[in-house]
């Protein structure tokens, strides 16, 4: 990122990783300063909004906000949805980070989806101007999340990763910073979540709210042997009492099968077009799972199993894709030579 005038050494460079369910914030030379969900609760008088909560406090009145409030995540399947209110929750975090008036307007590097069109790339980016960046560029997630889980993304040799996020999950063959193949499913996380939902109301015929679905999908995974179970509470359609019924973890893996089949489908279809030399190295280094998805219980010995592939965890894998961002703003060599 070039220096346009001598005050540019005073402003700060931000990396953000602009998510369906959280974003990240880190500061060059500083690390990950804001980790926070993204979540904008707004009461609506007349024709102005007023923000009430961002954030974490917005996060839990999701589903449960009195007439007149509105908690909304303005980032659906990791596209502005909301641009609106995607500026200020934006804006909110940007002072959270650097006080209300910074000297100089901020520098932001952002990571998106590989899979966004040319109008959704311009929003991100005229978006994170609005909040109060004067410069920003953009990105691809799956380069960033492979560099911040440490691996050779500049180097002549095939890498596979997998970023699975809350809206979308992107797999992607790198070499020599650049995407050799790629595959890009509209659907992540939050679509799990559905489907848990749908199996509870479908099987056990009990209504729960995503968070509900959320908490089974963490707690029992895709291990449909594992002996786990816990209790769920919602209500029954039509009459509305409440129920409470034990969820296993077969359960949990029966809703998520489609989810995971889409995601071994993509993987096989992104290493069909792998040129025979990287998908050798594929072979021999494997893959990287990142973002909230490769927290799943099982899944790594599931995609193991049905690719023949040896399948690894990132350290950080909630973080990989910031704190590769991050390492960008420090190297705007490999930055510029990226593909």
């Amino acid at each position: 990122m070039g220096l346009d005038n001598p005050l540019s050494l005073l402003a700060s460079e931000l990396a953000i990783d602009l998510g369906t369910a959280n974003t990240l914030v880190a500061v060059r030379g500083q690390g990950i300063v804001l980790d926070e969900p993204s979540v904008l609760a707004i009461r609506q008088r007349g024709g102005s909004r007023e923000v009430v909560a961002v954030g974490a406090g917005a996060r839990q009145m999701l589903g449960r906000t009195p007439e007149g409030i509105r908690a909304v995540r303005p980032i659906e399947a990791s596209v502005i949805h909301d641009y609106d209110a995607t500026e200020i929750m934006l804006r909110y975090f940007i002072a959270r980070v650097l006080g209300r008036r910074p000297l100089v307007k901020p520098r932001a590097l952002v990571c998106v989806p590989l899979g966004l069109t040319q109008e959704q790339r311009r929003a991100v980016q005229d978006c994170t101007r609005a909040a109060g960046c004067r410069e920003v560029k953009l990105v691809a997630a799956p380069i960033a999340a492979a560099l911040g889980a440490g691996l050779p993304v500049g180097e002549p040799r095939g890498t596979l990763v997998c970023d699975l996020g809350a809206g979308t999950t992107e797999i992607a063959v790198l070499s020599l910073g650049g995407v050799v193949a790629s595959q890009s499913l509209a659907s992540g996380g939050d679509a799990m979540d559905r489907a848990i939902a749908d199996h509870l109301i479908r099987v056990h015929q009990v209504e729960v709210g995503i968070q509900s679905a959320e908490a089974v999908k963490i707690e029992l995974g895709v291990e449909p042997g594992s002996g786990r179970a816990m209790a769920v509470t919602g209500r029954q359609p039509g009459s509305g009492l409440l129920r409470q019924v034990t969820v296993g973890a077969a359960d949990a893996a029966t809703a998520l099968t489609a989810a995971l089949q889409a995601l071994i489908e993509a993987l096989h279809q992104t290493f069909a077009r792998t040129p025979p030399d990287l998908a050798a190295d594929i072979l021999d280094g494997g893959l990287v799972l990142c973002g909230g998805g490769a927290l799943l219980a099982g899944l790594e010995e599931r995609l193991g199993q049905t690719t023949g592939l040896p399948v690894v965890r990132a350290e950080h894998p909630l973080r990989a894709a910031v704190m590769g961002t991050e390492t960008l703003l420090s190297e705007p060599g490999l930055l510029k030579s990226l593909g």
